[in-house]
């Protein structure tokens, strides 16, 4: 059983979400024939994730936002063919429904009625398609934020759908999955032809599987034809919106302005773990030094995000030493674990891989205001260390937003300027770059350079950065430690 491939028509289609006074997306228009390869391209924020929830009927009701114009699937209003489209969304959490791995990726198909005895033969196949080598009976909550990326994939691809929609599916893995997400949805068109309609900021890693490019922008729809066309011809143009275009790589920062300085964290022999007695690193020897990024780097599964946690003060060793030095201590001890919430503040700042974790308020400003008010800072160091934020990240005209209604680069930017709000002198970071575009990337690498070499403050601050993007390790002149997967 497997669904034809889906016409996908949008007629000055809009859409605006009740708490907000701007459209995510406007006079959206265009057709996509059955079987064909989009690639959805835009600038951070300009309503490409939105588009893909709404091809999917998973928009919501009046109560939730309002639209215009119509959004059409193999002729129906997508509505009304919800549950019939395999989407892929941004936050990979977000996706998982049950407690095994084998029970997650079978959901999507037992919904759509598939006889059992074909259900667990696509499960294999779909797990065996993206790289996801684990037992279906392992645990959901013990993948990593890059294997959850894969389960999601699985799910979709397992139920063989008309219309697959993929929201930025490799963002997150390392090269090697990159590759085989990507191979297995070639794969999979091939068998099963659907119509694919993938949003990726990163064009390379999807033209050789698609065959034709659309992009958004604040008038709708801005360029659509095939990659080299619109690639060739409006790459200049687009790449000055923000838009990733080959060949035109965006600015970076210089190289430090100083050596490494004073050491600031110390792991010797460190283990680390999230669930007691089951380390996923161990024999970890490191140093954090001011004036210096630290780039931690390897496959899915190797403990990266683990270790950003326990650097940062929030998971216990799980064996081996980590201490702050005098230095970053500053009276409060030796082992950041043991700090009270206020104490880690202005000691040591944290961006988690998954935005939507630690968004605390109502709007965009009132997150930024959370730490220097837990500070004590009064009203104007505040309300101006919070003003120059939302200008630098791009933020500002999103100021009174809910922050659960911002696209995820607009999240990955609120929080990295959450943490940078309280003026670490140690910042953790997750995936710093996740769902930026390419104006967006590079002026978050300039924030953290300039970090980096204290130009914003009295002294230079240490940066850990979590990452499978090898282009910020090099921006950013960064050290890298490289984990690889415990046997």
């Amino acid at each position: 059983m497997t669904a034809s491939p889906a016409a996908v028509e949008a007629r000055g289609w809009g859409w605006r979400h009740a708490s907000r006074l701007a459209w995510a997306l406007r006079d959206v228009s265009f057709r996509i024939d059955p079987g064909e390869r989009v690639l959805l391209l835009g600038a951070s924020g300009s309503g490409k994730s939105t588009l893909l929830h709404g091809l999917a009927g998973v928009l919501g009701g009046d109560d939730e936002g309002e639209a215009v114009g119509e959004l059409l699937v193999g002729g129906r209003h997508a509505a009304a063919t919800r549950g019939t489209a395999g989407l892929v969304l941004q936050d990979p959490d977000a996706q998982v429904v049950l407690a095994r791995v084998g029970d997650d990726v079978a959901f999507g198909c037992e919904n759509l009625g598939v006889p059992r005895e074909e259900i667990w033969p696509r499960v294999r196949d779909a797990l065996d398609d993206v790289g996801l080598d684990v037992p279906l009976d392992r645990p959901t909550k013990a993948l990593s934020g890059g294997q959850k990326q894969r389960l999601a994939l699985a799910g979709a691809l397992a139920m063989r759908p008309g219309l697959l929609l993929l929201d930025e599916p490799t963002a997150n893995l390392d090269p090697a999955g990159v590759a085989e997400v990507r191979e297995a949805v070639d794969r999979l068109l091939e068998r099963h032809p659907a119509t694919l309609v993938v949003v990726e900021h990163r064009v390379d890693v999807w033209l050789p599987v698609v065959s034709r490019v659309i992009v958004l922008g604040a008038g709708g729809v801005v360029a659509d034809g095939a990659p080299s066309d619109v690639l060739g011809r409006e790459g200049a143009r687009l790449a000055a919106q923000g838009v990733w275009v080959p060949g035109i790589p965006p600015a970076v920062p210089g190289p430090p302005l100083g050596a490494p300085g004073e050491a600031l964290l110390s792991a010797a022999d460190l283990s680390v773990a999230r669930v007691e007695k089951h380390p996923v690193a161990t024999g970890i020897d490191l140093t954090v030094r001011a004036g210096e990024v630290l780039a931690v780097t390897g496959p899915n599964g190797a403990g990266k995000s683990t270790l950003g946690l326990t650097l940062a003060g929030l998971l216990e060793p799980a064996a081996g030493d980590l201490a702050a030095t005098p230095a970053l201590a500053d009276g409060a001890g030796p082992s950041p674990i043991r700090w009270k919430s206020k104490q880690l503040l202005t000691r040591i700042g944290t961006v988690f891989q998954d935005p939507e974790h630690q968004l605390l308020s109502r709007t965009v400003r009132e997150e930024l205001e959370v730490g220097p008010r837990a500070l004590g800072l009064d009203e104007g160091r505040t309300s101006a260390r919070v003003d120059e934020l939302l200008v630098r990240l791009r933020l500002d005209a999103l100021a009174a937003a809910n922050p659960f209604t911002l696209s995820g680069g607009e999240k990955r930017r609120l929080t990295v300027a959450a943490a940078l709000a309280t003026g670490p002198r140690v910042l953790v970071l997750d995936e710093p770059t996740f769902g930026q575009d390419a104006r967006t990337w590079a002026e978050l690498v300039a924030l953290l350079a300039r970090l980096r070499d204290g130009l914003d403050g009295d002294e230079r601050s240490a940066i850990v950065a979590i990452t499978h993007d090898l282009d910020v390790v090099r921006a950013l002149h960064a050290r890298e430690h490289a984990l690889e997967v415990a046997s």
